[in-house]
């Protein structure tokens, strides 16, 4: 349920990021608004999954796939072109996001146990 959660969470920050640059300083009542509007539940979605994923963990897989939602919008409405190499280095994001999910979490007393260098 927690990594769900962050998925909304995730999309909560595309949708303020969004929102934050189409205020132009909060100058604009309706997208001030809507960044107020998805910044709250944002925040509190993500301070639920920092109690049950790491933060290191959670916090990594919030701003990268924030920022590759952020992108993908911005591509699918025109704002930016969706080039190959744009669509690929995306695919990154996504894959290093699924590459933390699939990591077994050390315990700590474990990582203390690792030597070094």
């Amino acid at each position: 349920m927690a990594w769900f959660v962050l998925i909304i969470s995730a999309l909560l920050e595309a949708v303020w990021a969004t929102a934050l640059g189409q205020s132009e300083g909060f100058t604009k009542l309706v997208p001030s608004l809507v960044f107020v509007a998805a910044l709250i539940p944002g925040m509190a979605t993500l301070a639920y999954v920092a109690k049950r994923i790491p933060m290191s963990t959670a916090y990594a897989v919030w701003a990268g796939l924030g920022a590759a939602f952020t992108v993908a919008w911005s591509m699918l409405t025109g704002g930016e072109p969706a080039t190959a190499l744009r669509l690929a280095l995306l695919a990154g994001i996504v894959g290093s996001v699924v590459g933390l999910k699939l990591l077994k979490p050390t315990a700590p007393e474990e990582a203390a146990k690792t030597p070094t260098r």
